[in-house]
């Protein structure tokens, strides 16, 4: 019977503080010398099964997904975010889905692009203003690409309930929380020195302010459209529709608790995915200008006299829809998926037990030399109709897969277009230092330091 290769847990518990530094470097080199598919100790202490197989990726995420949840890796965030539909499972999980779907679905995205343009047209007035006379100017895109994704995913949930301190607030509570959950995860031999340090209190507090933040926005919309005059139409944002919203099977509305903890995941994975792709993107075209000019020479072509883009011009910008493509191959927003074993299975020959802890990478995936020719080189008409080779099945996975595939992928794709399209018409991007950036893998994958570009307008 096959066996899939086994690192000792002297060998893993050793190098646990390099893995804690440089995890996708380590997992790359170890799946280079053994294999696609290794069994290891998570921070010396987890047997874990990790994976760049793409067939073994199909087999969990969708052949036989119903033997597969989300393991405590995923679960362990219940206690900042609680039971949404990033951490919740089972039959209360699609009961959600089926609730929330609505929200996602084409004729709302299209409600929504003027919002997510006006946002974009906010960041190019103030990328205008600190550029100023002078045209050009030197940021850091990572910071600038947060504020933008957290006030379109904050405006399309909240409308104007929540004002730009508060955004900053979530979001600087959001970034310390994960920090702190990832950290506890690849080094858990340290859990009892946050205990007594009192750490674990610390974002205890901070998952308390986000929540009750969160509940007084809700507070805030609920006056609102109290207050407002006979005949006015209801807001127009994806609370009012979660507020609407009805259970199929009871016609009930959904509960407060569980209504905050949607929010909380919504926020979460809403900007998470945007704006770490978003800042790779700018950083892409900034070092590959023959793919920059390309993308311009698209919108003027499609978009004459600086006309605003309306949702349905979207599809007539194939190349901006490939480039945010090819950016979340080479820079997948969720590297890593997690997913354990409930009962016995089996895959080519291997034997899987219930409670195999599998680790789906990601990043390996989506880097893989034997999946894609040059994989280390930035291609977007790699995802053009009709390109050769055709992306590989189960090899490209920035949304994950099966039932489970996120439920916001198209207001991603669409919001990352129309940012794109209404900056780069208006500025041309350049590499401010030649020193490639390094990465910060945390639940997402995010650039480990500062990203410097500069910004010249055209």
């Amino acid at each position: 019977m096959p066996t899939w290769p086994r690192i000792p847990r002297w060998t893993t518990l050793r190098q646990s503080l390099k893995m804690a530094r440089d995890p996708i470097g380590n997992l790359n080199r170890l799946l280079a010398a053994h294999g696609d598919t290794v069994r290891l100790y998570l921070g010396g202490v987890r047997d874990s099964v990790v994976t760049r197989d793409p067939a073994l990726a199909q087999h969990i995420l969708q052949k036989s997904h119903r033997r597969y949840v989300k393991s405590d890796l995923t679960h362990g965030l219940l206690r900042y975010l609680g039971r949404g539909l990033l951490t919740n499972e089972g039959a209360d999980w699609l009961r959600q889905r089926r609730l929330i779907q609505p929200g996602f679905h084409r004729q709302r995205l299209a409600g929504l692009t003027r919002l997510m343009r006006a946002v974009a047209d906010e960041w190019v007035a103030e990328l205008e203003a600190q550029v100023g006379p002078r045209g050009s100017a030197v940021l850091d895109v990572h910071p600038a690409a947060t504020r933008v994704a957290f006030r379109v995913v904050a405006r399309s949930v909240f409308g104007s309930s929540l004002g730009e301190e508060q955004l900053q607030l979530l979001s600087d509570w959001l970034t310390a929380i994960q920090a702190f959950y990832v950290g506890t995860i690849r080094q858990p031999y340290l859990r009892p020195w946050h205990w007594v340090r009192g750490r674990y209190d610390h974002h205890d507090e901070l998952a308390r302010r986000l929540r009750q933040l969160v509940l007084a926005a809700v507070g805030r919309h609920r006056a609102a459209t109290a207050a407002a005059h006979p005949g006015t139409p209801a807001p127009d944002d994806l609370l009012q529709m979660l507020l609407e919203a009805r259970y199929e099977d009871t016609g009930a509305a959904m509960p407060e608790n569980q209504l905050l903890d949607e929010l909380n995941i919504l926020l979460v994975a809403g900007h998470e995915t945007s704006a770490n792709a978003l800042a790779w993107a700018c950083y892409l075209l900034a070092r590959h200008p023959e793919a920059q000019a390309q993308l311009l020479a698209e919108i003027e072509r499609e978009l004459p006299l600086g006309r605003a883009p309306e949702f349905e011009d979207l599809s007539r910008l194939p190349y901006a829809l490939q480039v945010v493509q090819e950016t979340m191959r080479l820079y997948p927003p969720a590297w890593v998926l997690d997913r354990v074993a409930t009962e016995a299975d089996e895959f080519q020959g291997q034997a899987i037990a219930p409670g195999t802890l599998f680790s789906i990478y990601l990043y390996g995936l989506h880097h893989h030399p034997s999946l894609w020719p040059e994989s280390e080189a930035f291609r977007p008409t790699r995802f053009a109709p009709g390109a050769a080779p055709a992306p590989p099945a189960f090899g490209y996975l920035p949304f994950g897969s099966g039932p489970r595939l996120c439920v916001g992928n198209q207001f991603a794709l669409t919001e990352l277009q129309l940012v794109l399209v209404q900056l780069v018409r208006r500025f041309r991007l350049a590499l401010a230092e030649e020193a490639a950036p390094t990465l910060n893998p945390l639940v997402t994958l995010r650039p480990g330091g500062e990203l410097p570009l500069r910004f010249e307008r055209r």
